[in-house]
């Protein structure tokens, strides 16, 4: 599955060069891990998130010439119809659509920066005795098994308002103390919209890859914004979103047999905000399913590669571009993945769909 980051860069410095990323099926050879970024991030005043340190980004020094040329970076992940990852992939297995042209791909590599995450959790007294509230929490337990002592991790819960119950740290232990003390959920509201928009506004001075991982039943009862004014948002943005949703798990609590339309929708919600970004979402239905959930958002995270072209329409015009990754082969045909028996194998790419222009630049 493909965690898709968009980004709009300005290249202002000739001097300066641009270093561009379960089971895991290699096309050809094994490609190496981990997510692309800027440095750790650390605190800001006067509000969180935590940013990366100015002096640690500093430029080196020389002359510089601004040119005014737009360049789009993808982040993508590419699965067989089992999940599995494929690696080994290189760069001309790609091909990029933006608007329905393709374009030429400058940059290529696979991502190599630590895992930087918010876990974004939905802590209301919505259903019955609590059950979105104390579920989340215990499945969430199952995500730190998967991240290394590099990745940095923050912990934000909502109900009808947003709350950083932890802020970025590599210090996983911090975070697991965040979610011991999170004891009685306050109001029975769910203002996801609002999250989402709230954490996505904090990430935009957070360099590098970032994403978030939703683990909510994707409702929505009381948020200032629609959900059009937040699919807007997100588009605009460069943070991948993977959704966990609740949905699926509370219908068995409560012996409903089946997920009613509330929840459809919200299940139907949660799919879009991770197809729009890139990200990828999951729906279990039992506690045993959750280690697997962590791994594959871990892995996608881990496996992907980074993509960067400058659109051949200047991409200037303040739209939304519609962009499709594909998988090739390096004859321009389609792509041919096979497993150790020689059996072909279906498979997905993900990656943003899209970004917002800007008049006179790129928007992610």
């Amino acid at each position: 599955m493909i965690k898709a980051t968009l980004s709009v860069v300005l290249l202002a410095a000739l001097a300066a060069s641009l270093v561009l990323p379960l089971a895991e099926v290699p096309v050809f050879a094994q490609a190496p891990t981990g997510p692309q970024g800027g440095q750790p991030p650390q605190q800001q005043n006067p509000a969180p998130p935590k940013t990366p340190d100015a002096a640690q980004q500093a430029p080196q020094a020389g002359v510089s010439i601004a040119v005014n040329v737009p360049i789009v970076t993808l982040d993508v992940v590419a699965t067989t119809q089992h999940g599995d990852i494929l690696t080994g992939l290189k760069k001309e297995n790609f091909r990029v659509i933006d608007e329905g042209v393709p374009q030429t791909i400058t940059n290529f590599g696979p991502t190599e920066a630590p895992i930087t995450a918010v876990l974004l959790l939905e802590f209301s007294s919505r259903g019955y005795y609590d059950y979105f509230a104390y579920i989340g929490k215990y499945w969430s337990t199952a995500l730190f098994p998967q991240l290394q002592q590099k990745d940095w991790i923050a912990l934000e819960t909502f109900d009808m308002r947003t709350r950083i119950e932890v802020d970025f740290t590599q210090n996983k232990d911090e975070v697991m103390q965040g979610l011991s003390r999170l004891y009685f959920p306050g109001f029975s509201e769910s203002n996801v919209f609002d999250a989402l928009l709230e954490t996505t506004d904090r990430l935009k001075d957070v360099k590098g890859k970032k994403s978030i991982i939703l683990v909510a039943s994707g409702v929505d009862t009381f948020s200032k914004h629609t959900l059009d004014q937040t699919m807007k948002a997100l588009r605009g943005s460069d943070v991948t979103i993977f959704c966990i949703g609740l949905g699926q798990a509370y219908a068995n609590f409560a012996r409903r047999g089946s997920v009613g339309l509330t929840y459809l929708q919200a299940e139907n919600q949660l799919k879009t905000f991770a197809a729009e970004t890139g990200g990828n979402a999951w729906f279990p239905q039992f506690d045993g399913e959750m280690p697997g959930v962590f791994r594959d958002v871990a892995a996608f995270l881990r496996h992907q590669y980074s993509l960067s072209y400058s659109p051949t329409n200047g991409a200037k015009d303040g739209k939304f571009h519609k962009v499709k990754v594909e998988l090739v082969a390096p004859d321009g045909g389609p792509l041919t993945v096979v497993d150790q028996k020689g059996k072909k194998q279906k498979y997905q790419v993900y990656a943003r769909q899209g970004y917002q222009a800007t008049a006179g630049g790129v928007g992610d």
